[in-house]
């Protein structure tokens, strides 16, 4: 995970070099940099001392870096909607692009990445002047955009694919993803704990996904990728991954699996325990020169000096994350670096200091990846010029390199002087850009094993204390600790001083407060979307994050743990202004009269949150599983800076619309004697399109509406049809409810060339003459292009015509 919080900062900005604003024609592939100038002699001796390829593969090496890296996508969702999106694809889109010529030349159509599981990945090299002005790849494009929005496919780099796929992950497992931002391997993890959702239909998963990240900005886009596979198992929180906290469950939440919502209370007194995790993500940040294709600045600004100050971070990460992680459980450790000093060495110093870890063979899995085996060899440099590297640590040490600089290497960096052979460093993995036209990557998998039962010489406690201890932030663990007795007596000295830190903060638990809809607090959802692409598509940035390059600042370090606890991220602290986060009681008023009111019955009640400010009423309701629930009743949200938990499934609808619904269903269920909550008329919510999957089990079938396709033509073409506009018997069915939220299915069906390969619902709100669609532009737009093969909704019609205004103009 290459980071940067201000990219290409050396080199001039995205362009490259240090005059980043000179301006190209910007359907020029090499726009960045051109060709010629794609030199950086630091890095080709650096990395020819490495023998990181065999000579006569070099020179192929090399020109893959200078070529431009192809586009590539997922087919995300559901394995059912991803099966039936991929066909679609397959049969559609490629055939229509099988024969297109450009300017002469023949374009070849995407093509499926052979290793990706079930063909779900695609691949294609285009340049963007044919994105533009083909009609064919236009509309291809056009399909990718908006299928991209509403989360059907996740525009993805194929290396990046690869680390959530060896964490094997299975929908019970609790995972963690500790540098999670922008959300791409975080949502192929969410797909995976919701391998049984349908079509329309989500799952509960029994399992957990906490995913973090120490940027509070990306942080949100986080929460923004997320939100395209909502899940009522997926925490983020906002936290120094070297220095994760620990987090308290009750004890029988640490067994191989638990049930998704059990429906009853936990036994009173139960003991808690540190919660351990089965799947852990280490994607760190790291200087990034695997991206080199797509982020060419890195041309101009490559130095060693950049994989060596984060090599410290990266061990850290990695080591927390071990601390963290159950017996056969499985780590995923990866970067977007070719450098073995963030590589190999984080993986062999690792090791070194816990020998329950070891190396897995992957190399069965995905058969048709062609990987190279890691490295056991390897010579850091010292100095800026990268010109001499150097066979040890000790002759680093004795040269004439300046002793500001050797202070920041450390024996860590170098291979281990005896052993290399037992640590099997050769099953990791190494992706080179020339083996199959991508990114190059690294990655290793790692898996605890289970320990030998020794007799009891320490209470429960005690090791939930300890796994606190290695929770805490320590100065850099570049040089590993020899004095054993040393760090037993910090570490106890660390263990009162935290358990006078959990006395102090035990009482601020998430009960104590009520809750903001997290919208509140979010940037503008059309920044985000302009992020996301430039997050993952094109800048996953090649530079380290400004906290990384803090770090390396301060490399000398002590050899033991110390008390610098105080750094206020790793503890929870540092000016965290997320809203609290509340359970509602299963017979709240407001809760009570919502299901009553939308026909929902045997919905987990016990399990829904809101996020309001104190006082003020629920705007918003979400659903958590058991685990997310536990996680936040026994923790405080503030200490593990949790800035999103569970899905939204209801929100409060407002206007005038919404009064009427209100009150007539409040003189309903007067009429019929029925409860609806003392909230009466003033709490109106409505089912939302991303929370209905989860909710749609729960609703009576009988109030479930039947459509048709002439009715959702209408529905998708215009923003709010009127009931008299819609034709038989959609018409009748729709006059005869009453306003509010409905929900609508849509059966198989053809229509002009359209056509529905399964049930579709969707969630419609009704006003007094009214109906309209419940689902945003973007999604309603990419649904238009599914089914009829254009956009015919209000807004794309606007934008087609605005275009053809603007054409004419110019061509006038």
């Amino acid at each position: 995970m290459a980071r940067g919080g201000k990219r290409g900062k050396r080199g001039g900005g995205r362009g490259g070099g240090a005059n980043g604003s000179k301006q190209r024609n910007p359907d020029d592939r090499t726009d960045l940099i051109e060709q010629a100038d794609m030199q950086n002699e630091r890095f080709f001796a650096y990395y020819k001392a490495q023998q990181i390829v065999p000579e006569d593969e070099w020179d192929a090496f090399v020109a893959a870096l200078r070529g431009h890296l192809p586009t590539t996508f997922r087919v995300a969702g559901s394995r059912q909607v991803a099966t039936t999106l991929n066909t679609m694809i397959k049969e559609l889109h490629v055939p229509n692009l099988s024969d297109v010529v450009f300017e002469g030349l023949e374009i070849p159509p995407p093509v499926q990445l052979s290793w990706y599981p079930d063909g779900l990945a695609w691949q294609f090299n285009v340049p963007k002047k044919v994105l533009r002005k083909s009609p064919e790849f236009k509309k291809f494009h056009s399909f990718l955009v908006f299928e991209t929005e509403v989360g059907n496919i996740s525009r993805q780099e194929a290396v990046s694919m690869l680390p959530p796929l060896f964490l094997e992950v299975e929908p019970h497992h609790k995972c963690m993803d500790m540098c999670a931002a922008p959300g791409s391997k975080t949502a192929q993890i969410l797909e995976a704990l919701h391998a049984a959702d349908t079509e329309n239909v989500a799952s509960i998963p029994p399992g957990l996904l906490i995913a973090n990240d120490s940027d509070n900005k990306r942080t949100h886009l986080l929460i923004h990728q997320s939100a395209r596979l909502p899940s009522p198992a997926l925490m983020v929180t906002n936290l120094d991954a070297s220095g994760y906290p620990g987090i308290k469950v009750p004890a029988h939440m640490n067994q191989s699996a638990v049930p998704a919502i059990a429906g009853t209370a936990p036994s009173p007194g139960e003991r808690l325990e540190t919660l351990l995790f089965d799947r852990i993500l280490c994607d760190v940040p790291c200087s990034g020169d695997g991206t080199i294709r797509k982020n060419m600045g890195i041309w101009k600004s490559w130095l060693p000096m950049d994989g060596n100050g984060l090599h410290a971070l990266q061990l850290r990460i990695l080591q927390r994350a071990m601390n963290m992680l159950k017996s056969t459980g499985r780590i995923v450790y990866s970067t977007c670096s070719l450098n073995p000093v963030e590589n190999e060495a984080v993986i062999a110093s690792a090791l070194l200091a816990n020998k329950d870890f070891v190396l897995v063979d992957v190399s069965d899995k995905l058969p048709t990846l062609i990987r190279r085996p890691g490295l056991t060899t390897w010579r850091p440099a010292c100095e800026r010029a990268a010109v001499r590297t150097f066979e040890s640590y000790e002759e680093c040490m004795a040269s004439d390199v300046d002793e500001n600089v050797k202070a920041k290497m450390s024996p860590g960096q170098w291979p281990p002087e005896e052993g290399v052979e037992s640590l099997a460093l050769d099953r990791c993995m190494r992706i080179y850009p020339h083996l199959q036209d991508t990114g190059g990557f690294f990655v290793a998998v790692l898996e605890k094993r289970p320990r030998a039962k020794k007799a009891a010489t320490s209470t429960t406690a005690k090791r939930e204390l300890a796994d606190d201890v290695d929770a805490q932030p320590e100065t850099k663990r570049a040089r590993l600790d020899d004095d054993a007795n040393a760090t037993q007596a910090a570490a106890e000295r660390m263990v009162v001083e935290l358990e006078a830190v959990e006395e102090a903060t035990s009482g601020s638990t998430a009960e104590e407060a009520i809750d903001v809809d997290a919208a509140s607090s979010a940037p503008d959802v059309d920044e985000l979307v302009d992020a996301i692409v430039e997050a993952e598509t094109d800048a996953d940035v090649a530079d380290a994050s400004e906290e990384a390059k803090a770090d390396i600042a301060d490399a000398p370090q002590p050899t033991g743990p110390t008390m610098r606890i105080g750094k206020k991220l790793a503890r929870g602290e540092g000016g965290f202004k997320e809203n609290p986060y509340t359970f509602l009681a299963p017979d709240d008023p407001v809760l009570v009269s919502c299901l009553a009111r939308l026909h929902i019955n045997g919905f987990p009640s016990s399990n829904v949150l809101v996020r309001n400010p104190a006082g003020a009423a629920a705007r918003s309701l979400y659903l958590a599983n058991d685990l997310v629930k536990a996680v936040i009743t026994h923790n405080s949200f503030e200490r593990l800076r949790l800035t999103a938990a569970g899905t939204k499934v209801f929100a409060k609808q407002e206007g005038g619309s919404a009064r009427a619904a209100a009150t007539a269903a409040a003189a309903e269920a007067e009429a019929d004697g029925t409860e609806t909550g003392s909230a009466g008329a003033e709490a109106q919510f409505r089912v939302l399109g991303e929370g209905l999957p989860v909710v749609l089990p729960y609703v009576d079938e009988r109030f479930i509406m039947e459509g048709d396709m002439p009715a959702l033509r209408t529905l998708v073409e215009a923003y709010y049809p009127l009931c008299a506009t819609f034709a038989e018997p959609f018409r009748g069915a729709i006059e005869a409810r009453a306003s509010g939220s409905h929900v609508v299915r849509f059966p198989l069906g053809n229509l002009d060339g359209a056509s529905l390969t399964h049930d579709l619902v969707l969630p419609i709100w009704k006003s007094n003459v009214s109906v309209t669609l419940m689902i945003d532009k973007k999604a309603k737009s990419a649904l238009s292009l599914r089914l009829f093969g254009t956009d015919i909704t209000t807004a794309g019609q606007q934008a087609q015509a605005q275009k053809e205004k603007e054409t004419e103009k110019s061509a006038a």
